[in-house]
């Protein structure tokens, strides 16, 4: 998949644009979709809590700290220095997988894991490493029709106050608290809030959610989880 247009049998893919290479995933969030050649989903993912409302756009702090108010006051860690992820951990849903890094395709697409590495989470090797001061990205399919449940399977099913420890190649851990834990429509994916500049050390987690459609074979929705650096 990593030569292929993201979002094959999806729909319309994801596509970097401009010289910050902005991910325009408000068309394309399927790229982290299972089930392929399968009529349902079985079983359903758990959903978020909060159904998200329109897009806030900002270039600091999180969904949470410009619509809910929720994350920590404060002044964030200091960044971290630059280093690649290794693997993700994320107890409260016994989440331990390792990640691969993740680019651009020739086209200008995203490349996401393959489906047949579906228990494995990526890495958006263009943005921020986790740690770093700036907006984190890793992302990871729900399902698949070879594997079943994925990685994030149970991802939106995270809560407030609940931890995410991403281990990094330089043997430093980077380790995050959940701010806020939202499912938007694919139509109205938060680029700015996910891919956009930040002045402190976030991560966003992302997959797929909502109603599955048998007919497209996709889930609408992207469940996305923000998430602030504690140390």
């Amino acid at each position: 998949m990593t030569t292929t247009r993201a979002g094959g049998r999806h729909g319309k893919p994801w596509r970097a644009a401009g010289a910050a290479v902005v991910v325009a995933l408000a068309l394309a969030g399927a790229g982290m979709i299972g089930v392929a050649m399968q009529d349902s989903p079985a079983p359903r993912p758990p959903q978020p809590l909060a159904q998200a409302g329109p897009e806030v756009s900002a270039s600091t702090g999180t969904d949470a700290d410009l619509a809910d108010g929720g994350a920590s006051e404060g002044a964030a860690p200091a960044g971290l220095a630059r280093s690649a992820p290794t693997t993700i951990e994320i107890p409260r849903i016994g989440v331990n997988a390792k990640i691969m890094s993740l680019g651009t395709n020739p086209d200008g697409t995203v490349q996401v894991p393959p489906l047949d590495q579906a228990d494995q989470a990526g890495w958006y090797e263009p943005g921020a490493s986790p740690g770093e001061t700036g907006n984190a990205v890793i992302v990871g399919h729900v399902d698949s029709a070879k594997l079943g449940p994925a990685v994030f399977f149970d991802l939106g099913s995270l809560t407030p106050g609940d931890t995410i420890t991403v281990r990094r190649v330089d043997g430093q851990p980077a380790t995050f608290r959940v701010d806020s834990v939202k499912s938007y429509p694919k139509a109205s994916f938060p680029t700015e809030l996910v891919y956009g500049p930040s002045d402190r050390p976030g991560l966003r987690v992302v997959t797929c959610g909502g109603d599955f459609d048998p007919t497209a074979k996709t889930y609408l929705n992207n469940v996305i989880v923000f998430a602030s650096l504690t140390k």
